[in-house]
């Protein structure tokens, strides 16, 4: 397995058992019937969760500051990124690498712990560092966990003077605990009236719009039903019978098959009966213009990764909460979470949006982990 070495790099092991050591030191979060916020350092929160919900998290969603050498801030008015003589600073984003790949690593592993069988991890990161934290994913949860990078339109073309292509997207890393087991609703986008007229140019008597499709694909069968001639008609060399020839005599009967003037069959395919476009790897979910909280993401696209990779009964946890914008999206969908983050300025957020629909937990002040 490839493997990325850097200074500061402790195995697996050393870190959890530094995780179980602050465990048995400072106690637990005790299991709530509802919703937590946990105002603490992360690492130190997850350690604590170890012990109660190891193999309980259905759904991680996680956006940890991507290392951009910046200061965020945020003021009574909006969120930004430039500092003003009224805004508030909400977090640091500057570490060297090596020291931030060490900070991504260590939560990742107490992560992984915390998933259950058919959990699902979303990692929201840039381009910058997103391929180094790719080959940590790779090696916490094994490359063939890897399922998406799922490339995010972030906002409209900008960079106009930079001596380099633009940038507006940033990338949402997509793993399984256990790839074939993770939790998948197979949710697709309904068709609109432009990619109907598209796919679908044709109209029936009845005014249903259609299109045809052949009977045969790709791929030689050599002594199977789908390789020989139905109705007289030869496969086409180097293809089969999409399934065996009787069920074309039962769609013919139903009007269901569509010949040519020079007798070629094409199976008919109607619009209102489409189940819809699979969801590809390519998402445009632009950022609000005024968020809450710096660097707070598009509430649509949460949603959209909670009903995709969760189910009622699940448990989800973003361990960089920051606005809360995840958890507010899980609690509309009816899906249980827990939340971290140790901004001051992002619980007050959290507060001012989910006040009485959790408990806010505080292990403790101050620790140094």
């Amino acid at each position: 397995m490839l493997r990325l070495n850097f200074d500061g790099k402790l195995s697996r092991w050393d870190i959890l058992q530094r995780a179980h050591t602050l465990a048995l030191k400072h106690g637990r979060i005790i299991p709530a019937e509802g919703n937590i916020i946990i105002q603490s350092e992360n690492l130190f929160a997850l350690s604590l969760l170890l012990r109660d919900y190891s193999g309980k998290i259905d759904l991680v969603y996680a956006d940890p500051p991507f290392n951009t050498m910046q200061d965020f801030y945020i003021s009574d008015n909006r969120a930004n990124s430039v500092s003003t003589t009224k805004s508030r600073k909400a977090y640091a984003d500057k570490m060297p690498l090596e020291k931030f790949l060490a900070f991504i690593r260590e939560r990742l592993i107490l992560i992984h712990e915390l998933l259950s069988e058919r959990g699902s991890l979303y990692l929201h990161i840039d381009c910058k560092t997103g391929h180094y934290v790719k080959i940590l994913l790779d090696e916490i949860f094994g490359a063939e966990n890897f399922l998406n990078d799922i490339a995010r339109i972030k906002s409209n073309p900008k960079n106009f003077h930079r001596r380099a292509w633009g940038n507006q997207r940033d990338m949402i890393l997509f793993y399984a605990k256990n790839s074939g087991l993770n939790i998948w609703n197979d949710i697709t986008f309904p068709l609109n009236d432009s990619e109907i007229s598209r796919l679908f140019p044709k109209t029936d008597a009845d005014g249903r719009r259609y299109t045809t499709i052949p009977l045969h694909a790709p791929g030689e069968t050599r002594n199977g039903i789908t390789g020989k001639a139905w109705r007289n008609i030869p496969v086409p060399e180097g293809r089969h019978w999409r399934t065996d020839p009787a069920e074309f005599d039962r769609l013919d009967a139903q009007g269901r098959i569509e010949w040519s003037s020079s007798g070629n069959p094409r199976i008919k395919k109607y619009a209102d009966e489409h189940e819809g476009m699979k969801i590809q790897d390519v998402w445009t979910y632009k950022d609000p213009q005024s968020p809450a909280y710096p660097t707070e993401k598009n509430h649509d696209m949460l949603k959209l990764i909670i009903a995709q990779s969760s189910l009622p009964d699940s448990l989800i946890l973003d361990p960089f909460a920051g606005s809360g914008a995840s958890l507010l999206c899980a609690l509309e969908l009816g899906r249980k979470f827990i939340g971290i983050d140790q901004s001051e300025e992002a619980v007050r957020v959290m507060r001012e949006r989910l006040e009485g629909k959790c408990s806010f937990v505080n292990p403790v002040d101050k620790i140094g982990v």
